[in-house]
Formats: structure tokens, sequence, C-alpha cells
């Protein structure tokens, strides 16, 4: 976190939903804003805007340059030439989270990261602690970004954040007091280029903890266990029996806490499918019990939840035919984990746009369990060839189109799956969007 005291005039680049956030807050605070985005404004939200916010559409001029400081939205590139002239000035960026972070000072701050299992995990953490705790907000990938709630925010407030790659890499100075890390498998390689830059940027999340705060961490991850070897936050790994403090494991239905010499168990009714999500639920029950939450309102809270939309979500039988929408899944890891969670007779949508990780993890399981694939938008010829031999495979363009050719293909006790292991920006706004098409596709089917 930048100080910004000092600063009078702000530039926000990139106009979604966190960009309106952090320019609007910008505003609310006294600063002279000016926005910039390289789209069209008619395909923005621009009435959202601060009327008091200068704005230009179709570039980013010079104008951009005239700031004292650059607040850049996520998932902006930072190869853009205007990054580049404002480093060439000395003109700091930092992200939208980063930007908030200046105006929050709650009682806590939980942020969850990984590659998989991010919303799922906000989510369960936010509903056990929002029990117990009425003060208590969630922001970032899921809720509102923290622009919005930045005023809302004080002394008494638990903020629980789903943080991506993009919000990280430019938050180096973040400091959680509990950080969980899910894993990391590769992601969005596009934008970051290397492997290595993607797991600098997730690392961001506990980089900067002291002892007396805490990181979670998945110890089945081998990055991981390398990544927080020598860490100065206390350590509480999850998915091991480790025989000793600081940690929990799920085992026989149970879920044991180790943590200063005492051993807790929870016997809650698991209603969410999925080893994964095993996995999920001991580092959101791991965040709650070094909140301070009791173990029986932990217990109520795992028994009551079912999950989240987009994610292994059910959505209707039809004929014996069951249709399962998974949007959340843009990368081949969380196609990976969609796959595992069921036995066999898949019938499997696959594509969007492509995030140029390999396909061939999923390779072995496709043939296994799927008996035909049917690819959609712009990765099609990507995916057709990387995993030749694995299903066969049917070309259909749109959503529209690959239901209608399961439905034509599709026999009793069926899963139809939709698991696309790709963004969804090529046919959609977002795989919110993408996941709620699937269900308004698979409700109107007869």
């Amino acid at each position: 976190m930048k100080n910004i005291n000092n600063k009078i005039n702000v530039a926000v680049i990139g106009l979604g939903k966190s960009g309106i956030a952090a320019a609007n807050l910008a505003r609310r605070k006294g600063y002279n804003v000016f926005a910039s985005d390289s789209g069209k404004v008619k395909t923005h939200s621009a009435m959202k805007l601060n009327k008091e916010v200068a704005v230009e559409f179709g570039k980013h001029s010079d104008k951009v340059l005239e700031s004292d400081i650059i607040v850049k939205s996520p998932g902006i590139s930072s190869d853009l030439p205007i990054f580049k002239a404002a480093q060439e000035r000395n003109i700091p960026v930092m992200s939208e989270f980063d930007f908030a972070l200046n105006f929050v000072k709650p009682k806590r701050f939980i942020a969850v990261t990984g590659t998989n299992g991010k919303t799922t995990t906000t989510t369960l953490i936010y509903e056990i602690i929002k029990k117990a705790y009425k003060n208590t907000v969630v922001v970032g990938n899921i809720g509102y970004p923290l622009s919005s709630l930045a005023e809302k925010i004080n002394a008494k407030t638990i903020v629980v954040a789903e943080l991506s790659s993009y919000q990280l890499e430019d938050s180096p100075d973040f400091r959680p007091d509990i950080s969980v890390i899910l894993n990391i498998t590769p992601d969005h390689l596009k934008h970051h280029k290397t492997m290595k830059n993607y797991i600098k940027a997730k690392s961001n999340v506990f980089i900067n903890q002291k002892n007396k705060d805490f990181v979670i961490y998945n110890y089945q991850d081998k990055i991981l266990r390398k990544i927080t070897s020598n860490i100065n936050a206390s350590a509480f790994s999850f998915n091991a029996n480790l025989k000793k403090t600081n940690t929990i494991y799920y085992e026989n239905g149970n879920i044991y806490i180790r943590y200063k010499n005492k051993k807790i168990t929870l016997s809650p009714d698991i209603k969410i499918p999925g080893r994964h999500n095993i996995d999920n639920i001991l580092s959101s029950v791991a965040a709650a019990f070094l909140s301070g939450i009791k173990p029986d309102i932990i217990e109520k809270v795992i028994s009551s939840f079912k999950g989240v939309e987009h994610r292994i979500e059910f959505v209707k039988n039809i004929k014996s035919i069951s249709y399962y929408n998974d949007s959340k899944a843009t990368n081949v890891d969380s196609t990976k984990v969609a796959l595992e969670a069921f036995d066999k007779n898949i019938q499997l949508i696959l594509g969007g746009q492509d995030k140029g990780s390999p396909y061939k993890p999923i390779y072995n399981l496709i043939k296994k369990k799927v008996k035909n694939i049917f690819l959609i938008g712009e990765a099609t010829p990507i995916i057709k060839k990387e995993l030749k031999g694995s299903a066969q495979m049917y070309e259909c363009g749109t959503l529209l189109n690959a239901l209608k050719k399961i439905q034509t293909v599709a026999e009793e006790k069926d899963i139809v799956l939709f698991s696309p292991a790709c963004a969804s920006f090529d046919q959609f706004e977002n795989f919110e969007h993408r996941g709620q098409e699937f269900k308004k596709i698979v409700l109107s089917l007869k």
C-alpha cells in the first residue's frame, strides 16, 4: 500500500466495475480524477461514474501522465505504453485494491487466493464469520470492489476478500491478518508471461505478513510448500495430518484441528461434492477458527452450506439426464476437478477464450469418463488438436448449438457437464453471464 496523502491528481485506467469504484472513491475523497478506457463509450456503464470525473474512451492519452498516481484495473497488461511512460516519469501505479487499502483499517483482514476454489472458500469463510459476527463484509472478486465499501469499513469490521493474481500483482505492500492460499497451477499465463511471474503475484498475499499473522496453505501443493518454507507469518497447513500443532485435516468423515497442543474435532454434514471441496472446507474452517469463531458455529454453517453458483451447480434433470453448470471453471485444472467429481457417462462442453495453458492434463480423465466433447468459442481448434483421440468431438460454436446437439446424443443417466476450461470473454461479459446463459437454455429445454 503506497502512501497517497500528498497526492492530488488520480488517473484510473480501465472502467470495469473495479475502475469505476476506484474513480468514484477517489472523487469522494477530494482527488481530481481522470478516467481512461481503451474501449468505446457505448460498451461501458459510464453513467455509474461520478459526473465530476473527467473521462476518455478509445485510447489512453498523455493526459493520464498529468496525474500523481495511476490506479490500474485488474487484468490490464502492465506492458501498455502508458505504463512504461508513467514509469519513466516516476508516476506510481497501483491496483484498485491497493488504492482502497489507504482508506480502510478493519478489525481483521482475511485474504483468499489460489488458482481454484477461491470463490467457494471465500464465501464459506464469510458465511461462517457472519453467523457469529454481523459486522463482516466480503469484497474483491466476489461481492463488491473494496473501493465500493471502503467508507463503510471501520475498526469493528472483519473483511473477507477473494483476490486474483491480477489484483495481487499490483498490491506488493498488502498485509492481511490471515492469508489463505489454496493451490497454484498454470493459469493466466498469457497475462503473466511465465509461471514464475504468476507465482510471484500470488505470493504477494503473504509476503509482508509478520509473526502474529497467519498463512493457511495446502500442504499437498509442492509449490506452496516451497514458497511458504521461509516466511515470517505463522504457518497453518491444511490437508495433512502432521501430528503437530498448527494443522487441520480431514479423516473418516471428521475434521481435526491441531493448535497449541490441543486437538479439536468437528463432525459436519458436508453437502458439497468432490475432494476439492474438502480442501476448501478445511481452509475455511482454519480461517474462521483462527478468527475466534467457536467450533459449534463453524460446524453448523458447514452443514448447511450448499456451494456457490456456477461451480458444479446442479441445474435440471431432463429425461434422467442431469445438467451441471460449472462456468466458473475458467482454467484446465478447474475442469479437471469437475471431471473428478463424477464417475462416468459425461457429455462435456469445453471452450471459450484460450488462456495459454495446455489441455493435455485432462486427456486421460476425458478418455476414462467422457462420452463426447462439444466445443464452443475461439479455443475450438486448439482444444481439438490437443485432445484428439480422447473422445468423440463436435464443433458447435455456441452454447445453444452444443446443448441442441447434446439432446440428440445423450442417453439416460448421462451427466451434461458445462466446464469450459477457458475464459468467457470471446462470447460473454464474464463467467457469471456465461453460466446464466447456460442455465437459461437448459431450463428452457423440454
